[in-house]
């Protein structure tokens, strides 16, 4: 995921910047909104943090021509002034969500996640599919051409991350943080868990979906890839 930021307090990017790329994501930072207001335009960001008091443009007006632009892209905001009034302002300018300093990091980091996966469509989509691979989240069954798989819950879990974001490649940390939280297992629990949806899924094929990427993290798709580890 893509996050540009736009925030002047510099220690406060520092913390969310080194946060959210431990988490797998990459960052832009602008000091101010016109900065901002460019950065949004030429940079694609999947999710922007945004500041309310901003030098050169303030978060409510880069947030309203952000919209007037079109640019549907989620915008959580953050303030150090928690009123009813301005968190209503913000949202009324187009915000998604509203996060009062000072923030935990990773309640922001959640929020962006839910934010991303509803501009994608990822809350409409209980039904995920990689070629034959089947996941439906309402019943939590799994499927590969037709045939059920037996998985345990965590096994579950990870696939989903995997399927949501395939084909592309998902960082050990980033799945390590979105299953396990802060509270992140040993070294091997990962690797583990791969290495049961391997066999559960490709289970010897010719076609097979579960990659290694070495030093980086896992992916789904039908061609490429390296599959030790």
């Amino acid at each position: 995921m893509h996050v540009l930021i736009i925030e002047d307090h510099r220690d406060l990017v520092a913390n969310i910047v080194d946060y959210l790329e431990a988490c797998g994501h990459t960052t832009d930072w602008a000091a101010d909104g016109l900065t901002g207001l460019h950065l949004a335009a030429t940079t694609a960001p999947d999710v922007v943090v945004l500041d309310l008091a901003l030098p050169a443009l303030d978060g409510v007006d880069l947030c309203a021509r952000l919209r007037r632009d079109k640019c549907a892209v989620p915008v959580i905001m953050l303030t150090a002034r928690g009123e009813l009034d301005e968190r209503v302002q913000g949202l009324e300018a187009g915000a998604d969500d509203y996060l009062v300093k000072p923030i935990a990091l990773r309640e922001l980091e959640a929020r962006l996640q839910a934010q991303h996966r509803r501009f994608r469509g990822g809350v409409e989509r209980p039904r995920l599919q990689v070629d034959d691979l089947v996941l439906d989240d309402d019943t939590r069954c799994v499927t590969r051409a037709g045939r059920a798989l037996s998985l345990t819950r965590r096994d579950f879990e990870v696939l989903r991350v995997l399927m949501r974001e395939a084909p592309a490649v998902v960082p050990r940390s980033r799945i390590e943080r979105e299953i396990w939280g802060d509270d992140l297992p040993d070294s091997d629990s990962l690797r583990a868990h791969i290495h049961r949806l391997r066999r559960a899924i490709d289970g010897g094929g010719d076609r097979r979906l579960v990659h290694t990427v070495h030093g980086v993290g896992y992916r789904l798709a039908v061609e490429g890839g390296d599959d030790a580890g």
